[in-house]
């Protein structure tokens, strides 16, 4: 990786104290405050460190996690995690997968978009430019908005993965007296500093992340509440859901994720609180080809809660897409 990166030109390893979101031509991370997290005070800690990446890409500055050997995974986290989410589940794909976890926009030590570009479409546009920098991806794993953002990349022609994977995916439009409210109200909260700044306060009480990660329908252990607990104390990082949320529009996407057919893989928790598997069924009816399978037990959080479940179903599913899948990669 590190040979990778010195060719690469656009990508250092966060060990070599550059801060995140540095400017390339700044070495002193004490300078260095962009992004939501500081890799200083926040990463110190941070699960696979020993992995993450420097990455600059159409025009971010994008903390990214590489590491395992084979056809590129690129997995995407949901709204307010970040790359923490796949610290279970990125190793076990890695035995056959070169793994790539990035922090979205805004969220984690990724600098966030200009506010012309949050959309779902330029989330995603920013996602494909990434995935140019650092390689194409043969199989996208994204989880709740995650899976949008991956779905619509590949719609869209960012990249062109034999397998999309939607793990709990929020898919589907808000339809109802929810359309004409959440939109608006996300938005309003999204304009003002004092709304991120009163949700990062409450979150210092730990009684409160552990009621929003138990209200998902998942039971996590101490310290992946911890490191949701990181994340949703920063007002920075509130602020990049909040902007992510604000401008989404699913419709388009429900239209159009017919498209992927038979790529597309749809795991559901069937305990799952904040995306309800009935999304995942509805997803599965609207795309002929597409293979639906339900977790049992398991909620929002599936992958953080069980890994070796998820792992094995989606190594299942690309093994029927692409047989050599199946084989580990040798050297």
């Amino acid at each position: 990786l590190d040979a990778a990166a010195g060719r690469a030109g656009g990508r250092r390893r966060l060990s070599d104290r550059r801060a995140v979101n540095a400017p390339a031509h700044d070495d002193d991370p004490r300078q260095l405050r962009r992004g939501p997290l500081q890799w200083d005070r926040d990463g110190a800690d941070w699960p696979l460190r020993e992995h993450s990446l420097r990455v600059v890409a159409g025009g971010l500055e994008w903390h990214v996690q590489r590491y395992g050997a084979g056809p590129i995974a690129l997995l995407l986290h949901g709204t307010g995690a970040a790359t923490h989410s796949w610290r279970a589940l990125g190793p076990l794909l890695a035995r056959r997968y070169t793994v790539v976890a990035p922090d979205l926009p805004g969220h984690g030590f990724t600098q966030t978009l200009p506010p012309a570009r949050w959309s779902l479409p330029g989330v995603a546009q920013a996602v494909g430019d990434l995935a140019r920098a650092i390689g194409p991806p043969a199989l996208v794993v994204g989880h709740s908005a995650g899976a949008a953002i991956g779905a619509r990349a590949a719609l869209d022609g960012g990249f062109a993965p034999r397998s999309v994977v939607s793990l709990n995916g929020a898919l589907h439009a808000w339809r109802g007296p929810a359309a004409l409210l959440f939109a608006p109200l996300a938005r309003l909260m999204a304009s003002t500093s004092i709304v991120p700044g009163l949700f990062a306060r409450r979150a210092a009480d730990r009684a409160v992340v552990e009621r929003l990660v138990g209200n998902t329908g998942s039971r996590l252990d101490p310290r992946g509440v911890e490191y949701y607990a990181r994340t949703v104390r920063n007002p920075a990082h509130v602020a990049g859901a909040l902007q992510m949320m604000a401008n989404w529009d699913l419709a388009p996407l429900e239209r159009d994720l017919p498209r992927l057919g038979e790529r597309l893989l749809l795991l559901a928790g069937a305990n799952d609180r904040t995306v309800p598997p009935s999304e995942s069924r509805g997803a599965h009816a609207r795309t002929p080809g597409s293979r639906l399978v339900v977790l049992p037990g398991l909620g929002h959080l599936a992958h953080e809660e069980a890994p070796e479940a998820v792992a094995a179903a989606i190594e299942a599913f690309e093994s029927r897409v692409s047989p050599s899948a199946g084989t580990t990669p040798s050297g």
